[in-house]
């Protein structure tokens, strides 16, 4: 959808991201650890945004973008 063009800023907006997010859960948990003495609402939170997150990759729509694939029958054509 991007291109080549924007790959590298594209991963590097992605690798940033996961990086982020794996602080801020690492961070989270043991704060709760030391707030509750337990890790139980770290889990239940991990697994509520590991559904909600299943559920959202459901409807994503995988098919080219309609602009390139009119541009990919007008090359082949």
């Amino acid at each position: 959808m991007f291109g080549l063009r924007h790959m590298g800023t594209l991963y590097g907006i992605v690798f940033l991201n996961h990086q982020l997010g794996s602080f801020a859960g690492v961070w989270i948990g043991g704060y709760m650890f030391d707030q509750t003495g337990s890790y139980n609402s770290v889990w239940w939170a991990a697994a509520g945004i590991a559904l909600l997150t299943a559920v959202i990759h459901i409807f994503i729509d995988e098919r080219p973008v309609k602009r390139l694939r009119e541009g990919r029958v007008a090359a082949m054509g």
